[in-house]
């Protein structure tokens, strides 16, 4: 019984592992692209499953202690509240950790170079029209990937104003 609580670890080094994994696997995510839970393949989901295992070992080591266990998840809801809460703070971050819109199509026409960076192909984005009632693309006056991964569809004749250019926070070619 005392064997599940003696650390084979120091409790620096698992904290600094943890953390470590933590920003990894934060950026790995971040730069995988924007995706709805909803949204997730097959492929995605056997990923953040083996992702999942196979950081478990670089967390703790060869500590399987209970002791070791609990002082991981701890690092980890600190550190996740920790920059929840330094994203509301600051701009600069939410953006660095969640993004920003990506406008896909514009006045009509798809923007190919913003899609193909974003991972959206036309079936994906014909699918989202025609989830907003939309048929053909040259309905659209702005479609845009939202930072959760959905998309967000303003119809031709809708009362937003033409513009010339994106809105500036808009990523766009």
């Amino acid at each position: 019984m005392n064997s599940i609580f003696n650390l084979q670890l120091p409790l620096w080094n698992i904290a600094l592992r943890t953390a470590i994994i933590y920003l990894v696997v934060l950026v790995g995510l971040r730069i995988s692209g924007k995706r709805e839970m909803g949204q997730m393949t097959v492929f995605d989901l056997v990923a953040l499953l083996l992702i999942a295992n196979v950081v478990q070992n670089a967390m703790v080591g060869n500590d399987t202690s209970l002791t070791g266990g609990i002082v991981a998840t701890a690092v980890l809801l600190v550190l996740n509240a920790l920059v929840a809460q330094l994203r509301l703070r600051s701009p600069r971050l939410r953006r660095l950790v969640e993004g920003s819109p990506t406008v896909l199509v514009l006045h009509g026409e798809a923007i190919t170079d913003s899609m193909r960076r974003e991972g959206i192909d036309e079936d994906t984005l014909e699918l989202a029209l025609r989830e907003h009632g939309i048929q053909k693309i040259n309905e659209v006056e702005m479609a845009v990937l939202e930072v959760d991964g959905s998309i967000s569809v303003v119809p031709v004749g809708s009362s937003m104003k033409r513009v010339k250019r994106p809105i500036k926070f808009l990523r766009h070619q």
